[in-house]
């Protein structure tokens, strides 16, 4: 596979042909200057057209010194424009919002490009929006999950397994640099606030070869430009947090900066009800984070951005008291948290060589760290003396990554580009850190206390191109490799897909995909706590390996108003991390390589698509058969077992009806399996007498459970339903808009996770554990544009 990959790799250069004329630029959104990434050029006359690359960027050949040309963006009308041409030539286009320009949008003559992509899909800022939310709270990762093949783990969780993996194989990105945890509020949320986002784009197959380090999932999120032409900002107030976006050009149509922030408030307005209930315990939670993009355009040929995103939670218990007792003084403080956060900065500079050679350079840092933490103070004081005692208990964990990568667009001709670059990544990692110390003890430190240090080195080539008419191909190679402490990994993971397209209305696809990463994660939980710690392999953990292999069709129907995708896939895992039985986090006396067993994995299923994109009434239906198991030699007897999110059944039904230009409905339906989970199957009386205390009563358990195979049970199945409505209402100023949503509409108890408990009479049983219940909620947001009539 590799050879043969490589092999047309090479021959795909003789494909390549000089045109008479090439037309380039950047495809913009005509009320705010932002570069459209992915948009459409395309000429009807030949059939051929290009993408804008992630920037904005299209190079086009034009045989003849004229042509008709059809620009096209999901949710913006179509421009159709007459050119005429002499030589190669620079031209910028400017697409406006379908509901402002609709009488010009033009259907039916050219082929959906989106039949192009294996296993991938876009999701606009309006599509996160417009979902009914929890809290009010709208959610990237949450509207993910409504995609076939896409999975959320445990109730109101914004984590996603794709494809049978785990929530570590996806590489999420924020302006190109990843994100180690993407959770706020211990996995109710994500940390991405849909006001500072452009587009998304999730991967779940097929990869392209620029990208790598991760075996399931690429979800690519880009963060707006800002606005170069006016200043606005837009913002919301909700149930538990408001959030507010500011943006504007530095110079008008040369540079633009945007601000987001956003913060919870429960910690402040419930501060006084805890306090009354729990003795003045001051008990607390918030989350905030905020986003920064800056860009200026020196040149045609050069642009510079600079991006940042810091975002923190915390959890806190505090208690302090003083009184003084006729001379005696008693003082005593107290403050256990646990808190946990993201810092990400990217610099990137963009070059235009030539109207076909795109250079984009980034220079990226991340930090994640997590920290477990008591403190206390005591004072006891009297007129003949006094005594003082401090205690301080601090668990830590992070990973801290310095990045540069370099990639290249290279656009030879018409259905021929390639793509090439380099990436480096120099990793800190510190699994784990446990210090104690106290007036009256030693201080105490764990095994893992020293950070390990990795060098992640990554080239890829990415060749695009048609050798024969209707078919085009996308094939490429990603290198990597891992050097830690006095090991080295090396890999070459080859990359191919193809569509053959039957017409314009219909396409059928098949891609092949090998997949390498070098870290892991261990975790307890299916919540995304940031109790999971992030490591890297070491000279007894090896790299975790991915084969994918899936095949599919896409079709568009009736005009184009409706598409219809079926995908089907296979992919093995190898060198995959669980806890062993009994081990956790906390298992402070041994080192965590010493706590993990390593096994494989295979998942395979079949996802349907059917969508509705345009109208006042579109929406989706996804639906997912997956089948997901495990082997690991040191569990479960080294039987296969179902992975916990084996989800044979998984269907999402999403609608948006707009009724006018006031009122909005929308809702959600979702369904799916239930876990996978082990029970206690039977007690085993004890071998030996139990002791007995200085009373004479017995002490210790009287039983001991056995337990079955591991997942060999289910939950209950999850469904759920929300709702929102929302009001319109157009401003001297700008908008403003109400939404009242509901969350799980017909009260459905999900199972969260189950309980055993036994009775004074011995008797064991059951209980399921549900979390949220019917919660409805309510959003005000504006948008305020003084500059616009």
């Amino acid at each position: 596979m590799k050879n043969c990959i490589l092999v047309i790799t090479l021959i795909s250069f003789s494909v390549y042909s000089n045109a008479q004329n090439r037309i380039s630029g950047y495809i913009k959104d005509a009320k705010t200057g932002e570069n459209l990434i992915g948009a459409n050029i395309w000429q009807p006359a030949t059939k051929k057209g290009t993408s804008a690359n992630a920037y904005g960027f299209y190079s086009l050949n034009i045989p003849g010194d004229t042509a008709t040309l059809e620009v096209s963006y999901v949710g913006y009308a179509t421009t159709k424009k007459f050119v005429k041409l002499n030589g190669d030539t620079t031209i910028h286009f400017e697409l406006n919002l379908s509901d402002e320009l609709s009488e010009v949008v033009v259907k039916g003559t050219r082929p959906d490009l989106e039949l192009t992509k294996m296993s991938s899909m876009k999701i606009s800022a309006q599509d996160i929006k417009a979902i009914p939310a929890l809290l009010g709270e709208v959610d990237v990762l949450k509207t993910i999950q409504l995609m076939p093949g896409v999975q959320s783990g445990s109730e109101g969780s914004s984590g996603i397994y794709v494809r049978g993996g785990g929530p570590d194989q996806n590489l999420i990105l924020l302006d190109g640099v990843p994100v180690y945890n993407a959770s706020h509020l211990f996995g109710f949320f994500s940390v991405f606030n849909a006001d500072a986002i452009s587009n998304v784009e999730v991967i779940k197959g097929g990869f392209p070869a620029r990208y790598g380090g991760r075996l399931s999932s690429v979800i690519d999120i880009n963060m707006k430009d800002g606005n170069m032409k006016n200043w606005q900002a837009e913002g919301g107030i909700g149930l538990i947090s408001s959030r507010l976006s500011v943006e504007g050009p530095i110079k008008k149509d040369k540079g633009s900066i945007i601000l987001s922030g956003r913060r919870t408030y429960i910690d402040i307005l419930a501060r006084p009800l805890i306090r009354a209930s729990t003795d003045d315990v001051d008990l607390g939670y918030f989350f905030h984070d905020f986003n920064a993009k800056a860009n200026y355009k020196f040149s045609d040929n050069d642009r510079v951005y600079l991006s940042a995103y810091t975002g923190k939670d915390k959890f806190y218990a505090r208690d302090e008291y003083e009184f003084d007792n006729g001379g005696s003084i008693n003082e005593y403080k107290d403050e256990a948290g646990i808190q946990w956060g993201n810092f990400t900065t990217a610099g990137r500079w963009n070059h235009l060589f030539s109207n076909q050679l795109f250079l984009n350079t980034t220079a990226t840092y991340s930090r994640y760290s997590f920290d477990l933490f008591n403190e206390s103070y005591s004072r006891y004081a009297t007129p003949d003396e006094e005594t003082e005692e401090n205690f301080y208990t601090e668990y830590t964990s992070g990973i801290t990554d310095y990045g540069l990568k370099f990639d290249f667009d290279y656009y030879l001709n018409n259905g021929h580009s390639l793509k090439f670059g380099a990436n480096y990544i120099y990793h800190i990692f510190q699994p784990e850190a446990f210090n104690f110390e106290a007036d009256f003890e030693t201080g105490f430190e764990s095994p893992d206390t020293q950070p390990i240090y990795g060098n992640e080195f990554s080239v890829y080539i990415e060749d695009e191109f048609e050798p024969i008419h209707k078919l085009k191909v996308n094939a490429g190679i990603h290198a990597s490799a891992f050097r830690v402490r006095d090991e080295f990994y090396p890999s070459v993971q080859p990359r191919i897909s193809a569509r053959y397209l039957v017409n314009n209305k219909l396409s059928f696809k098949a891609s092949y995909a090998e997949m390498a990463q070098f870290l892991h994660l261990l975790t307890n939980s299916g919540i995304g706590l940031p109790t999971d710690l992030w490591v890297p392999v070491t000279n007894n953990i090896e790299p975790q390996y991915a084969q994918q292999t899936a095949i599919g069709m896409s079709s568009l129907i009736a005009d184009g108003k409706y598409d219809l995708s079926v995908e089907g896939y296979y992919k093995n895992m190898n060198n995959l991390l669980e806890y062993k039985e009994g081990s956790n986090f906390l298992n402070l006396d041994e080192s965590w390589e010493d706590k993990v067993a390593i096994g494989d994995g295979w998942s395979y299923g079949a996802e349907f698509l059917f969508r509705k994109k345009e109208g006042n009434f579109n929406g989706w239906i996804g639906y997912t058969l997956s089948y997901n198991n495990r082997q690991f030699d040191d569990l479960n007897f080294g039987r296969v077992f179902p992975y916990k999110y084996d989800r044979r059944h998984d269907i999402s039904v999403v609608t948006n009806y707009r009724l006018n230009d006031k009122w909005e409905i929308s809702g959600t339906w979702v369904y799916g399996t239930g876990n996978s989970i082990t029970l206690p199957i039977a007690k085993v009386p004890p071998l030996s007498e139990r002791p007995r205390n200085n009373d004479g009563n017995y002490y210790g358990n009287d039983e001991v459970y056995q337990y079955s195979d591991r997942n060999a049970y289910r939950m209950p199945s999850y469904h759920r339903a929300d709702f929102g409505i929302t009001r319109h209402k157009e401003k001297d100023w700008g908008s403003s808009s109400w939404t009242i949503s509901v969350y799980n509409l017909y009260n459905r108890q999900n199972p969260f996770f189950i309980n055993t408990t036994t009775n004074s009479i011995g008797e064991t049983s059951f209980n399921q554990v549900s979390l949220f219940q019917l919660i409805p909620s309510f959003t005000y947001n504006f948008k305020f544009r003084p500059n616009e009539k």
